[in-house]
Formats: structure tokens, C-alpha cells, sequence
């Protein structure tokens, strides 16, 4: 077995130089280097923003969309949405080991959820099984590798593997608002009612305590009165979010006249950039988790605006997410409810 880069630049096919992510092209033999993994693919995750993009090209129907994704996987060597430059994630059974991982916390025959981006994973497709849309999922049979750099999660053996799966596939999100949010501290979540959103929910109603406030906004009324209705925040805002000034009027009544201190972005549609940064004081924090987001429009429409305010990138890992995510789910039970009627 030779052995390549732990980052995976040796799968890199075009253009040279670059990491799997950004490669147009990378390697999918499923033989591996032995420092890789090898894992038999059961489903993916498809990133939200990616497949409502494949749905919307494909006018909803389920072989197109399937012959999309093939498509993607036959160009590219892995699922990247050349659209949105986003992938998702995987679960599958450990295949084949490299000699060079031997001490690894996982061996052949564990169930593992990848956390890092199918965008820059190699995948191979032999079959498409299903497509269930109304959860962003797809089952296939087929394979996938895992670099040495790779971050993996062992399968809870008391939470169902679909349950799992949904939400380690947004495990980010939760885990960054834990850093984040102080007690005492305002809260708006754009997309409050998707998997990040409802997740983000949860965490920020923990960490701001009894002092702080929690605004969950979503375009469906009904959805957000739902939110309030599980004690996932304090107050809701249904309104579109590509519809700034409207938000930030809305925000504002939300939270007595001020502006809030925290904003978090988790929708799957373009232009919402402006409707995060505006509702925030000067020096608050925008989290953009959404990979719908342009972060020329944000840099650009926060310098616009005048907000002297920090952005983070949604940075899919943060350590200790997949626990922390986990954790939320054992914790609570009408989260664990909600996620077991919409995503199992």
C-alpha cells in the first residue's frame, strides 16, 4: 500500500495544487492509500441549500434528480453541487482499513457518520435506491473514503441510525452557538424551523437563561407558533428572509426596540445576508451557518450598512459538535420527538 497526504491532495486530479474541496476532479478508485478508509455508503445527506438546487433544476422529479447527483458524482469524483460548491454527508459500515490507521478508534463492521463535506470526499455511486425529498436524503449503494484528517462519528447505539444521521449532518451549527451565546445575551435564528435552526433553538435557549431572549424567525407562520408552541424560544417572526427591512422592523418589535446581539443564518435560499446583519447592534455577532451565503454580499452589505460587526463562516466543526448534538437530543425530549416524526 503506498501512502498519501493526510489532506487528500493525492486524489486531486485538476487542477493541480489545490485540496479535494476545491478540485474539479478528484481520484474515486476505491482502492486504498494506507492511510485511508474505506467505507460502504448506505445514505446521503444531501446539504440542504445543494439539494433544493438539484429539486429546483430537476422541476421535482425524482429520476432527474437522481441522474443529477450521478452526474455530479461521474464529473467530479464526489457530490459537489457545482452550483452551490456544497456536498453533505454520509453513513456507512467500515469496509477496509489502511495499515497506516491500525490504532483508530473504529474497525471494520462499525457504523460511522462522515463529518466532513462530501464536497471533498471521494464517492463512487453503483446504484441510487431512494430519494426522499422531503429530507434533503438519499440511499445509494455505493462507496466512499475517508482521509487520514477525516472526522468521523461512531454511531450512537441509543439513537436510531436516521435520527443520527440528521443531525450530525448539521452538528456545526448547535455546537457553535454553545461557544457563542452568553446568558442574558438576544438571539434572532433566520431559518428557526429547519434541522440547524430547531438544533440552534434548543442551545440558545440553554445558554441565554432566564435573562436573554430567543427570536426564532421562518417564512411559515405555523411552523415558528410551533417553535414557540415546544419552548424551543420566546418570541417568533414569520416573514421572508430575502425581505431585510422587514425583518429588522419585525426583530426590532421581537426584542423591545433593541437590536439583537447575536444573529444566526440557517436557511437554504440565496439573498439573506442583509436580513442577519442588519437586525444586529455594532460590535454583535453574525453566524452564517447557511451555504447559501455570499460572503462578497456580506462583507460588502455590513461595510454598506455601517454595522462594525464580527462574521463568522459556518464552519461545519467545532469540537466536541457531534457530542454536543448528540447530547441535545438525549436531553430533550420534544426535540427528540419532533426529529423522530420528521427525519426517521
Amino acid at each position: 500500500m503506498n501512502k498519501g497526504c493526510k489532506y487528500g491532495t493525492h486524489r486531486v486530479i485538476e487542477p493541480k495544487g489545490v485540496l479535494t474541496q476545491a478540485a474539479q476532479k478528484i481520484d474515486n478508485d476505491m482502492k486504498i492509500y494506507s492511510n485511508e478508509i474505506l467505507v460502504d455508503v448506505q445514505s446521503l445527506n444531501i446539504d440542504s441549500a445543494s439539494f433544493t438546487q438539484i429539486e429546483k433544476e430537476a422541476n421535482n422529479d425524482i429520476e432527474k434528480i437522481k441522474a443529477k447527483i450521478i452526474e455530479i458524482v461521474n464529473q467530479r469524483g464526489k457530490m459537489q453541487n457545482p452550483v452551490t460548491g456544497s456536498g453533505g454527508m454520509f453513513i456507512g459500515t467500515v469496509s477496509e482499513i489502511g495499515e497506516d490507521l491500525k490504532d483508530i478508534d473504529i474497525k471494520v463492521g462499525d457504523k460511522i457518520a462522515s463529518l466532513v463535506s462530501l464536497s471533498l470526499t471521494p464517492l463512487k455511486i453503483e446504484e441510487i435506491i431512494a430519494v426522499h425529498k422531503d429530507i434533503d436524503r438519499v440511499d445509494i449503494k455505493g462507496q466512499a473514503i475517508l482521509f487520514e484528517s477525516g472526522l468521523y462519528a461512531k454511531l450512537p447505539e441509543d439513537l436510531p441510525e436516521n435520527l443520527a444521521l440528521a443531525a450530525l449532518d448539521v452538528a456545526g451549527a448547535p455546537a457553535q452557538i454553545a461557544k457563542l451565546v452568553k446568558p442574558g445575551q438576544s438571539i434572532l435564528i433566520v431559518g428557526a424551523a429547519g434541522k440547524s435552526g430547531m438544533l440552534c433553538c434548543y442551545e440558545a435557549m440553554k445558554r441565554v437563561g432566564p435573562t436573554g431572549r430567543v427570536i426564532a424567525m421562518d417564512r411559515e407562520g405555523s411552523e415558528v407558533e410551533n417553535l414557540l408552541k415546544w419552548g424551543l424560544c420566546h418570541n417568533v417572526i414569520a416573514t421572508d428572509a430575502t425581505k431585510p427591512i422587514e425583518v429588522l422592523n419585525k426583530t426590532l418589535e421581537a426584542n423591545n426596540g433593541k437590536e439583537v446581539d447575536i444573529s444566526v443564518n440557517c436557511v437554504n435560499v440565496a439573498n439573506t445576508e442583509m436580513s442577519c446583519i442588519l437586525p444586529v447592534r455594532d460590535e454583535g455577532i453574525v453566524y452564517f451557518f447557511s451555504m447559501a451565503t455570499s460572503f462578497t454580499k456580506a462583507a460588502l452589505g455590513a461595510e454598506g450598512a455601517g454595522k462594525d460587526i464580527t462574521m463568522i463562516v459556518g464552519n461545519g466543526y467545532t469540537k466536541g459538535h457531534a457530542e454536543i448534538t448528540l447530547s441535545e437530543l438525549r436531553e430533550s425530549k420534544i426535540l427528540r420527538e419532533i426529529f423522530t416524526k420528521l427525519y426517521v
